[in-house]
């Protein structure tokens, strides 16, 4: 297990996308954002050959080339897409904010990120690249963060893609969410006079993460961001911020985007999904396991059980060699 790149088989090539949708976004963040493209072995020998295509999606606080960070005595996963080297185009995309993230939807507290994603970028490959252009030959992966996009996606866009995989992605809310609400209402106490504005001053002042409570606090803030934004900007959290007592106006809100909750709208859709890969670690931190075997309920509820899942023996984090196995499904579901 080398501690250094190796020749590829396939290539990655390096984009920038130019994004009219992110262009003047409520928090000022770029709008020109990298784009990776996984080019398999054989692409450039056959001018006439066409690929089905895989977009991957990072967790809260991803950004675009932390996919090469490695830990010791493992590939990373650019190295294992290699390694798999599967038939298709694999798209590495970038939807990070100031905030840590986007949950890949549109939200007037973070900007057009699903929109960016679904018309912008998948428009972006498809000109550039010989993809199989339909939804039945187009999926979508993700962890975390980017599970959730990888569950949302289709059923909010079936006219983009027609499968998916989702690692401990965000789902059943009250699980993986509510628990955080009195922590955050104590952080913020404390530390904070009650202010996310004096959290967010402070924790732009100093390197990033170095107090126990910024990752409770920087979540739920862009959570409620991404959910609970009304059309002026304003946030809403969830919960009274002085006591963590439940706001069920603002909850039902947030409810209303849990993966779990939105199955039962989207039947048609997920029916017709080639493709769907649920896994997560039984000792995942945040409780994701259980969302995940949730969601597979709610597909079974409605009739979908051709479901890979598995909770595997694991963690929330150091997963990345379970994404060559998402990878390996869609694309031979995806491929003709």
């Amino acid at each position: 297990m080398l501690p250094w790149s190796t020749e590829l088989k396939g290539r990655f090539d390096e984009h920038v996308v130019e994004s009219e949708l992110l262009r003047g976004n409520p928090l000022g963040d770029p709008h020109l954002r990298p784009l990776w493209v996984y080019v398999p072995p054989g692409y450039d020998e056959d001018a006439e050959r066409r690929y089905p295509s895989v977009y991957v999606l990072q967790g809260l606080t991803g950004q675009l080339d932390m996919w090469r960070n490695r830990v010791a005595f493992r590939r990373n996963f650019p190295e294992l897409v290699d390694e798999l080297a599967a038939p298709c185009l694999v798209v590495f995309v970038d939807a990070w904010t100031s905030l840590g993230g986007s949950q890949f939807i549109d939200s007037p507290g973070t900007g057009r990120y699903g929109s960016y994603l679904c018309d912008e970028v998948v428009d972006f490959v498809d000109e550039r690249y010989r993809t199989l252009a339909e939804p039945a030959h187009r999926g979508i992966m993700g962890k975390s963060s980017g599970g959730y996009g990888a569950m949302v996606s289709p059923m909010l866009r079936p006219d983009r893609f027609g499968a998916l995989a989702t690692h401990a992605g965000d789902a059943l809310f009250e699980v993986c969410y509510l628990p955080d609400f009195r922590d955050t209402a104590r952080a913020l106490r404390d530390h904070y006079e009650g202010s996310f504005e004096l959290f967010w001053a402070d924790f732009r002042s100093r390197p990033a993460l170095t107090k126990k409570t910024d990752h409770v606090l920087l979540n739920m803030w862009c959570m409620a961001a991404c959910y609970s934004t009304d059309e002026d900007g304003t946030v809403r959290l969830p919960f009274e911020p002085e006591t963590g007592k439940l706001v069920p106006e603002i909850w039902e809100r947030w409810l209303e985007w849990d993966p779990v909750r939105m199955v039962a709208r989207h039947a048609d859709v997920l029916q017709g999904l080639r493709a769907i890969y649920v896994d997560a670690g039984n000792r995942d931190e945040p409780y994701l396991d259980l969302g995940a075997e949730a969601f597979r309920r709610a597909l079974a509820e409605i009739g979908v059980t051709d479901v890979f899942f598995e909770l595997f023996d694991g963690r929330h984090g150091n997963i990345e060699y379970r994404y060559p196995l998402a990878l390996r499904y869609l694309a031979e579901r995806l491929t003709p």
